[in-house]
Formats: C-alpha cells, structure tokens, sequence
C-alpha cells in the first residue's frame, strides 16, 4: 500500500498527484524532459490530461506552455490539482471502462442519494447498472472498498481523509468527490435521563458513536468540551454500528448515542429514548457522509467514475427538493435499502417529529442534501483528529483537503448538469458560536482548552 510522504520532522502531507513518492513541489526538478512544447507531454498522460482538460484547444495550451514553461506549468498544476481526476476531466464523456458497478452503504438516511438513484433510475441513465451492497458498519465498508469488492462507497465524510493518511489502515489515495447530506443526526439519550439535559450532568456516562473517524465522534467531543467534559476522562465512548444503538439503549449498556438517522427518530418511536439535541444545533450545514472513492479507480476508470458522479450529484439535488422528499421515503424504505417504517422516514426528511419529550417539532433543516465538498469542511475535520490525538504530526491542512475533497472537480461537473456551484472551495463556518477560519487552522486548534495535549 502507499504510504503518506512524510517524515518525524516535515508535516503530515499526501504524496505528489503524479504518482511519484515526492511533493508537488519536488515535481518539476524531477521531471525535466527537454524543450518545453505540447509534444513533450506525451510522456505523462495524466500531465497531459490536465493540460487538456483546462485548455481545452491546442493554441491555448500551446501558448501557456510557451508564456511560463513546460516544467512551472506542470508543478503549478500539480500543488493545486489531483492530476489523477483531471485525467477522468478529460476523457468523461467516452464509453464506460465498466457498465456495472458495486458501491456499498449503511442503511441511514445520509444514504439517501445514493440509494434513491437506484429506484429513481438516475444510474440507468448514465448507463450504470449499480449493486448496492447493503452493510452492517463502517470499518466493513472501509475494508470492502480497499480490498477492491466495492468499486465506490457510501463514507463517513472523514474516513476517506483518513484512509489517504493511513490512520486505522494502510495509507490509500481516497478521493471525496461529492458530499452526500449535511445535519442528519441528533444526540439521543435513554428516557430515564430526562431530567439530565444539562450536559455537565453527563459524567460518568456511556455514549455509542459509530466509527473515530466520524463526524458524529468529533461534534459529540466538541458540544461536552464546550460543556468543560473532558471527552477521554470524563465519559465513556464506545464505537458500535449504527443499526446495533437502539438495542444497546433498550438495553441500557450506554445511556445515549450520536448518530445518523434514522435510529434517533427510531429510539422515540420505540419508546426507549429523546432527542436531547439535533446535531444541526452545534453546526448548521455540517456535513455528514460522503461518497467516496480510492483514487486508483478513477484513474482506471474515469468515464464510469465520471458517470457516477452525475448520477449521485444528480440524485442528492432531487432529494434536496422538500416537494420530492415523501415520494424519497416511499422509495427507499423497503428491506433492500432501509428497511424501515415509512413513518419513521417521513419524520426525518420532512422534518416534523415527535422528539420524545411530548413535543411535536417543526423543523425542515434537520437534514439536508448538498454535494458540494468544501475544502474547509476537510480541514476542520483534520483539526479535529489533531486535536485529540489521531494524528501525531504536524499537518499541512490544506495541501490534504485539496487531494481528497474535489472541489474544483465538483464545481465543473455540477456546472455541467447544469446546476449553481460556489464560487470559491473553501467558506469560514461557525461551530457552538465559535468562527472557524480554515486559512487558519493551528490558531484554532490553540484556542481550546480542552484538547489531548
């Protein structure tokens, strides 16, 4: 397997685009071919898929090889750009390397787009016939996507950072390009606990999360940081799949958990647990999961690569549709997919529900669909794995976030679906009233006083 390029003294980065165990700066002292001109790149396909795919006709490229030089202009692509991805930019619209497709998924409603473009046929018209592969938990899907047995995977938004890091596997080149759902997830706490709704009242107890790479893990240590818990001292966390949470509250093994839906709305329809808090109240607009990609198969198989994206990017806009939302639920219920009540659904993805305290709540924010992966998501998600000791290093935040949330990918083919893409691939967002500025990530990380050192 790859390994992150990086050493005791350098910060943690992800090696060179090209494919070489070097960065991309080191690029162009290493790759000096002669006189710069068009001809030249024959020699690297994925350099002159990139060059192609920004500079459309000959002249055009002809002209900004001359204007800055072969070797500048290569290096200068490849600190900003996975050349891997530009190479599927460019040949997208050619015959699919591969018809049928196995993507694997849980059986949450962050899935939803990429479920519903089965029974809503956006793969048949890309001329994908997809195996959804139903399962149980994240460290499968981890292990299955590696081992080859699913060409693409429905993942928590921080496992692919992970993975490309080789924290918790062998270090793997992961590509996210498009996020599947924002908020989506809720705190929930076992009914005997409802008069414990101040979370300083929580030490001691036992919460479920679903994976360490998750959003769920790192929101959950954040909101008792705030709440002066010390997440590793004061209260146990303990990984389980998602599907096994509500039995384990039923059970009382853990006394709450943070996960996606639809087990927060499950809990309160089963009667064993309340909605103490919707994860959309620490960060509006989090992201949650992804879908996601090793980077080796969109190099050997862009045009099928490129046809899944318009699928799901395709699907997770018609599902963002409050008026498309019932008909969703109605598809994506059955024992194939969810496998759960069409109530349950409803409840989730129009937003009116009961919360297991007598109130009915209104609220159509509680989960959305936005496929757009801003950097700045990815590296407030690598503050996070700093903060509490995932990772050991120093980090270069940005050149990381580039590699595996496509940005710049994204808002090229969402243009060409025909949908608006941000302008810009990075935004400042705020977490518990807190500004996060992703341009300034070690500033952040000392500001809390609460973190593993």
């Amino acid at each position: 397997m790859t390994k992150p390029s990086h050493d005791s003294d350098r910060p943690l980065r992800l090696r060179c685009p090209c494919g070489g165990n070097h960065s991309a700066g080191e690029h162009e002292a290493l790759f000096t071919r002669g006189t710069p001109n068009e001809e030249n790149l024959s020699a690297s396909a994925l350099e002159s898929a990139a060059l192609r795919a920004l500079f459309p006709e000959a002249a055009l490229r002809r002209a900004f090889l001359r204007a800055v030089g072969r070797n500048t202009a290569m290096a200068a692509i490849a600190s900003v750009l996975p050349l891997g991805t530009l190479t599927a930019m460019a040949q997208d619209k050619g015959p699919l390397e591969k018809s049928e497709v196995k993507i694997g998924f849980l059986p949450i409603t962050c899935a939803t787009p990429i479920v519903a473009a089965d029974p809503l046929g956006f793969y048949e018209k890309q001329g994908l016939k997809v195996s959804l592969n139903r399962t149980a938990g994240w460290a499968v899907v981890r292990d299955k996507t590696l081992a080859g047995e699913f060409d693409a995977s429905h993942m928590l938004s921080p496992m692919p950072l992970a993975i490309s890091l080789g924290l918790g596997a062998d270090a793997t080149p992961m590509v996210v390009p498009a996020i599947e759902n924002v908020n989506g997830n809720a705190i929930t706490l076992h009914v005997k606990h409802k008069d414990k709704r101040d979370p300083k009242q929580w030490k001691g107890m036992k919460f479920g999360i679903p994976f360490d790479y998750s959003m769920h893990n790192f929101l959950l240590r954040y909101y008792l940081a705030e709440n002066g818990l010390d997440p590793d001292t004061d209260v146990q966390l303990r990984v389980m799949a998602p599907p096994d949470m509500v039995a384990n509250l039923r059970a009382e093994s853990i006394d709450g958990f943070i996960v996606a839906e639809p087990f927060n709305q499950r809990a309160v329809f089963d009667g064993i647990g309340f909605i103490h808090l919707l994860t959309s109240e620490i960060w509006d607009k989090h992201p949650c999961c992804a879908f996601a990609a090793k980077t080796s198969f969109v190099e050997q198989s862009p045009n099928t690569f490129a046809a899944l994206f318009r699928a799901i990017v395709s699907s997770t806009i018609h599902c963002s549709k409050m008026a498309n939302r019932k008909a969703v639920a109605a598809a994506i219920g059955g024992p194939a997919y969810l496998n759960q009540p069409a109530t349950v659904l409803e409840q989730v993805l129009l937003g009116r529900f009961a919360d297991g305290l007598g109130k009915v709540r209104n609220d159509p924010n509680r989960i959305d669909f936005d496929p757009f992966p801003w950097q700045s998501m990815a590296v407030w998600m690598l503050t996070q794995m700093k903060r509490w000791g995932y990772i050991k290093q120093d980090v270069n935040y940005a050149q990381i976030a580039e590699r595996v949330f496509l940005a710049t990918d994204a808002r090229k083919r969402m243009t060409e679906l025909g949908f608006k893409a941000p302008a810009a691939n990075s935004r400042p967002v705020t977490v518990m009233g807190k500004v996060f500025d992703p341009a300034k990530p070690d500033a952040y990380l000392k500001s809390f006083a609460i973190k593993k050192s």
